[in-house]
């Protein structure tokens, strides 16, 4: 066996054989089958011995699966163990501080909800990753990350344990290149009707506010995209291919950093924003001061 062990292959197969089925497994981690079965064959080739003997779509555990699941056990339960220790103690030393945010959420909201975790020790070290909704979230459930930051709400769709921590909100600007700008037919919001539009990806809740928002004004811009990251729309936006909105909290930033006009504001539709974490109640420093700043400062 490698001395290379990778510990992130083991807990798939811990989840695996408590589950007791890769389907089950790969609901609670909130991955796919197949990434699950990969990383399965990984480690039994890692090892040099199968973990499981496959009878039709049921799995039994080897002799040597039986051996690897006690350590497992122990693994895994004392590093929750040591979770819930760091939880609670003082930060002493360099602590880092793992944050997932959706790859759609506007950078410049990223960094003002993030920036207050740098204030409460200069020891804190902030590793920020972003994706999409469900792989940040797969993250979390598997405590790669301390918290998610996101606009979709962790729901009962999601087999993760975690709890919704409420930001805020903040209403919508629209915007379009100087050109497009001028080519658009009437007020706000009917000047959308058949206007190319750039908007984020149906994963995000706000794509979903949007599309009924337009139904329900009887109005549809004509799709020209959809993407998963805000500062490649906003590249497209400047180069005038659609209208595309953001949170009116940084209207500002948006319209001179990328030479736009703002067309137009909805007061009814509104972007929230989770921090989304494995603590019910907030313990860890760092995430309450990301809460409070936000409730109290940047979404009042």
């Amino acid at each position: 066996m490698s001395d290379n062990f990778n510990y992130k292959h083991l807990h798939y197969f811990w989840v695996v054989a408590t589950e007791g089925s890769i389907a089950r497994a790969a609901e609670k981690l909130f991955i796919t089958p197949q990434t699950i079965s990969g990383q399965l064959s990984m480690l039994e080739e890692r090892i040099g011995q199968p973990l499981f003997d496959r009878i039709g779509r049921r799995l039994r555990l080897t002799e040597t699966g039986r051996l690897v699941l006690r350590y497992a056990d122990d693994i895994f339960a004392l590093g929750k163990e040591l979770n819930d220790v760091l939880r609670g103690a003082p930060i002493v030393g360099t602590s880092e501080f793992i944050v997932s945010a959706a790859s759609a959420l506007p950078k410049t909201i990223v960094y003002k909800v993030l920036e207050p975790a740098l204030s409460v020790s200069n020891d804190i070290s902030l590793t920020c990753r972003e994706g999409p909704v469900e792989a940040i979230l797969g993250e979390l459930a598997v405590h790669e990350v301390d918290m998610v930051l996101t606009d979709t709400p962790l729901s009962s769709a999601f087999s993760i344990k975690a709890y919704n921590h409420y930001l805020g909100q903040s209403t919508l600007s629209f915007f379009a290149s100087p050109n497009l700008a001028a080519k658009l037919h009437g007020d706000f919001p009917a000047c959308l009707q058949d206007a190319p539009m750039l908007l984020p990806t149906k994963q995000y809740a706000i794509r979903q506010l949007f599309d009924r928002w337009c139904t329900d004004n009887s109005i549809f811009p004509v799709v020209r995209g959809q993407y998963d990251d805000s500062a490649l729309m906003k590249s497209f936006g400047k180069a005038g291919f659609g209208v595309f909105f953001m949170p009116s909290i940084i209207e500002e930033e948006v319209k001179d950093g990328f030479g736009l006009q703002v067309i137009g504001r909805s007061k009814t539709l509104k972007q929230k924003f989770y921090a989304i974490s494995s603590e019910r109640k907030v313990t860890h420093p760092a995430v309450a001061a990301i809460c409070n700043a936000a409730r109290d400062k940047i979404f009042k």
